[in-house]
């Protein structure tokens, strides 16, 4: 039989790096997990796998993209257990939420460390072996801020934006070796790092932006239920994995098939102000000495009240209210 080829994924103890793990896995893949805390998240993986202990076809490497000297170690390692991997996904990474004004510089150097810097280094520590081999295949995962900057996400967008830039120079140089580079555009899959528990939130609900954010928070919220699970996403790095071209780039999901397009179609102004809408931010210079232009929904109440008997308003406001109040108790 022939050797399984081997595939080292970054960010593997949860989300998007999870569950490709485990797909690849079951796919016949060796898999190479490189996580920041091996002991956590190894057992949960060989849990959703079946693999055991001393199976060579999952193996756990400690590695903190913040660290030079874990990225060595763990370089290292994967020389020692496996030599030179087919695949080598990057696909760690941290969010954010806040306007450029409330994030600090501490933030921005993290989010580019673990989403550029890190991953650079871990790439130029394999990329020996694998230029050897003859053969390869690195995948960047990117998302929808990597291809126009959003608002309240200037740093994450920005680590995605270089994430793509990097990789496509890195294709023209590791192509003649018999390499290739794809970039995956994930659409909005729900994983730990867009909710609470997986983002840094910066914003200021009380401050100048507080009227960008009340109405962007309650717009993603709703987008959320939209989500796709982890596991969908799986399908689009199988195919990644197989392109055989210097380049490439993909997207994973509808949404994110549809923003590419979008982007190679429209205008920059275009696209700024189809962001704009779609997160009903204010028009220019709408909000300069202090003014808190209305939302779609104020304007409607607005006009509502203007022509509504007071009675069809009371029994609305009462119907708002307790749907309100069923939603906060949920």
């Amino acid at each position: 039989m022939a050797e399984p080829r081997t595939v080292v994924i970054t960010g593997a103890s949860r989300g998007l790096g999870f569950a490709s793990a485990v797909r690849l896995y079951r796919e016949g893949w060796r898999v190479v997990a490189a996580m920041r805390t091996p002991d956590r998240g190894m057992p949960l993986l060989r849990q959703a796998t079946g693999a055991g202990e001393g199976d060579d076809l999952l193996i756990g490497v400690q590695l903190d993209l913040l660290d030079p000297a874990s990225i060595a170690a763990a370089a290292k390692a994967i020389d020692e257990a496996v030599g030179a991997p087919y695949g080598l996904v990057h696909n760690a990474g941290i969010s954010a939420a806040g306007m450029v004004e409330e994030t600090d510089m501490v933030l921005w150097q993290n989010m580019f460390a673990t989403s550029v810097l890190g991953p650079v280094a871990f790439t130029q520590a394999l990329l020996p072996s694998m230029r050897a081999a003859g053969q390869g295949r690195i995948v960047l995962v990117s998302s929808a801020a990597g291809v126009r900057g959003q608002p309240a996400t200037a740093p994450y967008s920005s680590a995605k934006g270089a994430l793509e830039r990097w990789g496509e120079s890195m294709a023209g140089e590791i192509a003649p070796f018999g390499l290739g580079v794809t970039v995956l555009v994930a659409g909005m899959y729900d994983t730990e790092i867009i909710t609470d528990a997986g983002t840094t939130d910066n914003r200021d609900f009380g401050g100048p932006y507080a009227r960008l954010h009340n109405t962007m928070n309650s717009r993603g919220r709703a987008a959320m239920r939209l989500a796709r699970p982890p596991e969908r996403f799986t399908d689009g790095l199988l195919k990644a994995l197989q392109d055989q071209g210097a380049f490439r780039r993909r997207g994973v999901g509808p949404d994110a098939s549809m923003l590419l397009v979008a982007n190679r179609i429209l205008p920059a102004s275009g696209m700024h102000h189809m962001s704009r809408l779609a997160l009903g931010i204010p028009r220019q210079g709408s909000m300069r000495g202090g003014a808190w232009p209305l939302t779609a929904a104020q304007r409607a109440m607005v006009i509502a009240a203007r022509v509504l008997p007071q009675p069809v308003l009371q029994r609305l406001a009462g119907l708002v209210a307790k749907r309100r109040d069923g939603n906060e108790g949920k």
